[in-house]
């Protein structure tokens, strides 16, 4: 499926996932993607610390197969992963609004192609 880039993308503060694979849920049924496909990815990263503590951190990214919901953004509403983030750690808009709103070193902004 050809993307084209319109303009838009995805900020991801990767700080406030609590890894609830909400986001994952969500572009899975929108799309109806079989078992194991989607076009969003939560990974779970474990960190050893040395006081012998651990640090756990999720990591939601967009795959190849993401459009940003184009059909959804085209009428007004939000990517599914947007809409049913239950942290609020992902927004859609204007990829120069977007570039502006990062101000710490966990945040990362998605472009399709």
């Amino acid at each position: 499926m050809a993307r084209k880039n319109t303009g838009y993308g995805l900020l991801i503060d990767y700080e406030y996932c609590t890894g609830c694979h909400a986001c994952e849920i969500a572009c899975a049924q929108e799309y109806d993607w079989p078992a194991g496909m989607g076009g969003m990815r939560v990974t779970e990263m474990i960190q050893q610390l040395p006081n012998d503590k651990a640090y756990l951190a999720y990591l939601p990214f967009p795959t190849e197969l993401c459009i940003l919901c184009a059909g959804r953004t085209a009428k007004g509403m939000k990517p599914a992963c947007v809409q049913t983030c239950m942290s609020a750690c992902m927004k859609h808009g204007r990829v120069e609004d977007l570039a502006k709103e990062i101000n710490k070193p966990r945040m990362a902004l998605f472009v399709p192609k």
